[in-house]
């Protein structure tokens, strides 16, 4: 059975796939002042979780594409296209290590050149879901600004991932 977190971040990307349904390449790309583009921000979630899942934790590199979308890299506009395949590569690809998860191991710390990564297993966990809701109302008032209606107005259905203990 999968730990309760791991759950937790499956249906935040359930909900991150419903937040963008129906945005096309060229609304990706719009921009709006200093707001992130939503070709950027899929290609940033997408970069993060390559990072944590696949790069420090087990020495994968699945997509080369999304590296222009991390933190610190100048303002980009990738297409979306290209981004939703990387995030969909990069998230399949970090199942299997995902599947693994227990309470003891988000206790503990990745290795990192050597070092133990500042955060734990567990901390990395929410600070990754945390930073797609984050994004989500960033993308969210985006869409708006696009003009677009019908929204979702609320988190979807929380019951396919209810509160259980561990």
């Amino acid at each position: 059975m999968l730990h309760p977190l791991i759950e937790q971040l499956h249906f935040t990307r359930n909900e991150w796939l419903r937040a963008f349904e129906g945005v096309t390449i060229e609304e990706a790309a719009r921009e709006f002042g200093t707001m992130n583009t939503i070709g950027w921000m899929v290609g940033h979630l997408a970069w993060h979780e390559q990072l944590y899942w696949l790069q420090r934790a087990q020495g994968k590199m699945v997509s080369e594409a999304v590296l222009q979308c991390g933190s610190g890299q100048p303002r980009c506009t990738p297409p979306l296209d290209e981004m939703w395949q990387a995030w969909h590569a990069i998230t399949a690809a970090s199942e299997p290590y995902l599947d693994t998860i227990t309470t003891d191991t988000l206790q503990e710390y990745l290795n990192i050149d050597g070092k133990p990564h500042l955060e734990t297993i567990g901390t990395m966990l929410r600070r990754m879901t945390y930073h797609y809701w984050f994004h989500l109302g960033e993308g969210q008032a985006i869409r708006q600004l696009l003009g677009h209606t019908n929204l979702p107005s609320f988190v979807g259905n929380i019951n396919a991932a209810p509160y259980r203990p561990e």
